[in-house]
């Protein structure tokens, strides 16, 4: 499962001194893609020209998330090893769950090991709901508890037209993206108490569409509709569901799913005329799984380069 937005990093370096403006997430770079990493999903950010940034060199953790247990899909690269880096920074340990990108999540592993905290790396597809209660049965044993789980796993297969969506496409996205969510999250029910927080990744694409990712748009759609329901069945046992849309984020899901053109202008239609870092996003998840956003549940952050949606 690679987390569609699905993204990203290079730990740009521990805390620094004095706050720095980040130029390296603002900046315009040409995104290029290798001849190996095309076509080849799910994408390595190993493999990138342009490595996404992960942690920006002046973020300052705060103990917001000290003494917690996260558990985060598609973990190894992208937008889940920046949040994994970040909740690390900020007290957590966390597990990652990823399909087969062995050195990407080795290399999370590292980074959260890097900011003091314990890591875990388990790898199989969400998809199997046995696998599901297997790897959350795995962080219980090796980290003892749980308390903030990041449903992130995603995967797109853009397709010019409807017909060209195979049922067999139809399933495997609507399996990772829905069905995965739906299976690690029943997973983890029994393990978290009151105070204990949900987050998902849905997308821009949820909100405004997507001509070419038809069945990828459906699934964020239907992400949506279930942190907003579940929060309402989840609040008398103080237990918050909130989500996250990602508007075009630097990361190896999009060199390995678009053709070169469409990389070289990925991002550049937004307001901010540049495409979004995991560094840019990850600090919405570090609000939505703290106390700062106690007071929110059923709800959507959008990171998302200046595009106003509805909904």
């Amino acid at each position: 499962m690679s987390d569609p937005q699905k993204d990203q990093q290079q730990n740009q370096g521990q805390q620094s001194g004095g706050a720095q403006p980040n130029t390296a997430a603002t900046e315009n770079f040409p995104q290029k893609t290798s001849g190996e990493q095309q076509g080849q999903e799910p994408g390595h950010q190993s493999e990138m020209d342009q490595k996404p940034i992960t942690i920006r060199d002046d973020y300052r953790g705060s103990g917001k998330l000290a003494g917690k247990v996260a558990l985060i899909s598609g973990g190894d690269s992208g937008i889940g090893r920046a949040v994994a880096v970040h909740f690390a920074r900020e007290g957590a340990d966390v597990a990652i769950i990823y399909l087969d990108e062995h050195e990407d999540a080795q290399k999370t592993v590292k980074l959260v090991e890097g900011e003091g905290r314990r890591a875990t790396a388990i790898a199989g597809d969400i998809g199997d709901p046995q696998f599901a209660q297997q790897a959350v049965g795995q962080v219980i044993q090796q980290l003892g508890k749980l308390d903030v789980l990041v449903n992130n796993a995603a995967e797109q297969h853009p397709q010019p037209s409807l017909t060209d969506i195979t049922p067999e496409q139809l399933e495997r996205t609507f399996r990772t993206n829905i069905f995965g969510m739906f299976y690690l999250t029943q997973a983890a029910l029994p393990h978290l108490q009151r105070g204990a927080t949900i987050v998902n990744t849905t997308s821009v694409t949820a909100y405004k569409g997507s001509p070419q990712l038809l069945d990828y748009s459906a699934t964020k759609g239907a992400i949506v509709a279930f942190t907003r329901s579940l929060s309402q069945n989840l609040a008398e046992k103080d237990i918050r569901v909130n989500a996250v849309a990602p508007g075009p984020i630097w990361t190896p899901l999009i060199p390995s799913t678009m053709d070169p053109q469409k990389v070289a202008s990925f991002g550049q239609d937004v307001p901010l005329k540049r495409p979004g870092q995991p560094a840019d996003v990850a600090p919405s998840y570090v609000f939505l799984a703290s106390e700062d956003s106690s007071y929110m549940t059923g709800q959507v952050l959008h990171p998302n380069g200046g595009e106003v949606v509805g909904g």
